[in-house]
């Protein structure tokens, strides 16, 4: 069977678009209710939530094509990029590289996309790597462009790309569809389509992946008209094996609906994530303010230290060892200041003795 680029159809897509109804309205709904949950936050609690979610993103969209890189020192680049204090944290060129480009993504979602503006994401995901010769360039190489696995002798092609030779051409027409489909697509279609449309070009030799993301980020944040990180990555990262599995099957065909109502589930569940952190900033808040003056620095640093996990905390919750790890107290310290705590209403305790754990009370 041919790939999708090689039929007659292409690149006309075509999909059900009762099957994305649902998601379409619950995508709306969802973006309203995160930009009026947003006003209400403190211009430092909008500064944090912006960082964690530029820096959430690019961890997971790298994490995807398996690198993982370091957490802090992603934040401190996206910092120094969104001109904020922070601590001054060299970051390898790859971390460097991909702040930049979320940084870029979140300034720029509003303008057209263009191929000028590709090629510079290009640069920044390749940053630092010696292995690309034509970082900020499309592929040139006669060789087929092949997502293939298993071993070398017998392996396994999941798709093949168009010639370089035709890549110029296709772009010139992907970049054209992206910024003229903003008036006449829904949301959810349209990031959906953008990400396989540009995945089946597989334009560059390498960060195809890392940019088509970031390509359906710009289109659900222009739907919007907010510079919002929806958080697909981290979404697509929970379902690795599913987004490689429908990504492969819609490179078969220009009938997409299979691949839009899975990448319509996988839009919502990112963004009940996101209204989850945003919940979650809020109560943190409120919860500060509660404790304000109560802690002593010990307290106070591993309570930061917890905040600083996210909505799901520790794994596992927070033990007395790890509390004397935190803040360097001896046994018999940390166990009375973790009772107090618990009886503070900061922290909420489950088991006993040393099967005891802490969790953050931040619904009291």
């Amino acid at each position: 069977m041919p790939w999708n680029w090689q039929q007659p159809d292409w690149p006309n897509f075509t999909w059900d678009a009762a099957r994305l109804r649902a998601a379409e309205e619950q995508f709306l709904i969802g973006a309203g209710r995160f930009v009026g949950a947003v006003k209400h936050l403190a211009s430092s609690d909008r500064e944090q939530l912006t960082l964690e979610a530029l820096s959430r993103e690019a961890l997971t969209t790298s994490e995807i094509e398996g690198e993982i890189f370091d957490r802090a020192s992603v934040q401190s680049s996206i910092r120094k990029h969104l001109g904020l204090k922070g601590d001054i944290r060299r970051a390898k060129p790859a971390e460097e590289g991909i702040a930049e480009l979320m940084v870029d993504l979140y300034r720029g979602f509003n303008e057209p996309l263009s191929e000028a503006a590709l090629f510079q994401w290009h640069r920044m995901v390749m940053k630092g790597r010696l292995n690309v010769w034509n970082a900020g360039g499309y592929r040139t190489s006669v060789e087929p462009m092949q997502v293939v696995s298993g071993a070398i002798y017998s392996p396994k092609v999941h798709f093949e790309a168009p010639p370089a030779a035709s890549i110029p051409k296709e772009m010139a027409r992907f970049v054209k569809w992206f910024n003229r489909s903003a008036e006449t697509m829904p949301a959810v279609t349209r990031a959906g389509i953008a990400h396989l449309y540009f995945e089946s070009i597989h334009p560059f030799e390498d960060g195809n992946g890392r940019i088509g993301r970031a390509i359906s980020e710009k289109a659900l944040a222009q739907s919007t008209g907010q510079p919002v990180i929806t958080g697909i990555a981290v979404a697509m990262l929970a379902h690795r094996k599913d987004y490689y599995r429908f990504l492969e099957a819609a490179n078969k065909g220009n009938e997409v609906s299979k691949w839009l109502s899975w990448f319509g589930e996988i839009v919502i569940e990112a963004q009940q994530r996101t209204e989850e952190h945003v919940e979650f900033v809020l109560a943190k808040t409120k919860f500060l303010d509660r404790l304000r003056g109560r802690l002593n620095p010990r307290q106070e640093k591993a309570i930061l230290r917890m905040l600083r996990e996210g909505p799901e905390g520790f794994k596992g919750g927070l033990s007395a060892g790890n509390y004397a790890t935190i803040t360097s107290a001896s046994p018999a310290t940390a166990t009375r200041d973790l009772a107090d705590l618990v009886e503070k209403n900061a922290l909420i305790r489950t088991g006993q003795l040393k099967h005891a754990r802490y969790e953050l009370n931040l619904r009291a």
